[in-house]
């Protein structure tokens, strides 16, 4: 398993489990990534952050330092 910030352009992964506490975890799981959702990363900043992803139908952008707390599997 891996973090969403090391997951490559193109690909589809399924949330394992969210890392972080607080005003982060909540933040995190009110733009709708739970355990069990599935991400695609659709594209990355030119300098890799923001992260470009199709969450639950809609198109959200977190930054890298968000989706390293984001433990995710193919």
């Amino acid at each position: 398993m891996h973090t969403l910030k090391e997951t490559p352009c193109g690909k589809t992964v399924t949330v394992v489990k969210l890392h972080g506490t607080g005003a982060l975890r909540r933040r995190i799981m009110d733009m709708g990534i739970t355990k069990g959702t599935e991400i695609f990363v659709r594209k990355l900043a030119p300098l890799g952050d923001p992260i470009e992803l199709n969450v639950r139908g809609y198109e959200l952008s977190i930054r890298r330092s968000e989706a390293e707390n984001i433990e995710v599997a193919d």
